[in-house]
């Protein structure tokens, strides 16, 4: 048996005439009784009896007919799942994102793609950008977003998107008031650092050791979400990137532009062994747009 012989004698069996299957099927009608003769031939039995014109299905036909019409729909629903992978709105992406991207902003990206891509299926994981760029080398997600360089062997990569740090200040702080934070007006004031291990806190400290100032340093923790919490709760002050600026909803922090500025790139990795899915482009494509429009034009550079 043969898959077209198959559509054909369903379209009979829903047609009733070979006229209307032909028409159906959008071939001839000798090319159509000859696929429903082939049939009957490789099955040894007879599927149609004509009277006045119509194909009437005999008693084995009809028993057929309820197990093709299954097989069929089955293969419906395989041309409708590769319809809707080519037009990008099936598929599964992995995606292994560093905490400051990850906590906030990207669920609010992720639902908005969602809701134009509703058969897609996205996986989201939190590491930090060492433990991302490692899960991208050894081909453990489809997408890693970190914070670093594009100098890493075994991935592609690119920029997503480069923000200006901010200052965060506790709500009613002396600061609240300036248009514009430096290094100067955080002289004396504890601060909340990122731990000595990244690349931001040995930023910071060169910045702040140019400029000849010494910030009380009494906590540390390396996630900018946690240090937004430590300053609402009177802990300090600190510098944190626009992006979690933009996803911390307490109340109780105040975030000011901070100069000079300080860049906090956020780079999309992908590995370079394996070929992209193809929801992957578009996916890419809406983060980016979505950070344009969503963060603070001042603290962004696309």
């Amino acid at each position: 048996m043969k898959l077209r012989q198959l559509e054909a004698f369903r379209a009979v069996m829903l047609c009733h005439t070979v006229t209307r299957a032909s028409e159906m099927l959008h071939i001839s009608q000798p090319a159509t009784t000859r696929l429903i003769a082939d049939l009957e031939q490789s099955l040894g039995f007879s599927l149609f009896e004509r009277a006045k014109g119509r194909l009437h299905p005999t008693v084995e036909a009809q028993a057929l007919y309820e197990e093709v019409q299954r097989s069929l729909l089955g293969l419906d629903r395989i041309a409708r799942a590769a319809d809707e992978i080519r037009a990008l709105q099936r598929g599964t992406l992995q995606v292994a994102a560093a905490p400051a991207i990850a906590l906030s902003f990207l669920p609010h990206a992720i639902a908005d793609y969602l809701a134009t891509h509703a058969e897609a299926n996205v996986s989201l994981l939190v590491h930090s950008s060492r433990t991302v760029v490692d899960m991208v080398v050894g081909e453990r997600c489809d997408l890693g977003i970190a914070i670093l360089s594009m100098n890493h062997p075994g991935a592609h990569g690119e920029r997503l998107i480069s923000t200006k740090m901010v200052c965060a200040l506790p709500a009613g702080h002396r600061l609240c008031s300036a248009s514009v934070v430096r290094p100067r007006d955080l002289a004396g004031e504890r601060f909340v650092a990122h731990p000595r291990t990244l690349d931001s806190r040995l930023r910071i400290d060169a910045l702040f050791a140019a400029h000849g100032i010494a910030p009380k340093v009494q906590l540390e923790t390396q996630v900018s979400h946690t240090i937004c919490s430590f300053v609402e709760a009177g802990a300090g002050v600190s510098l944190v990137d626009a992006v979690t600026a933009w996803g911390y909803r307490g109340p109780g922090v105040i975030f000011k532009p901070f100069e000079p500025e300080l860049l906090t790139d956020f780079s999309m990795l992908t590995p370079s062994q394996r070929p992209p899915a193809l929801l992957l482009k578009s996916f890419v494509e809406h983060v980016r747009r979505f950070a344009l429009e969503q963060l603070d034009p001042r603290f962004v550079e696309a």
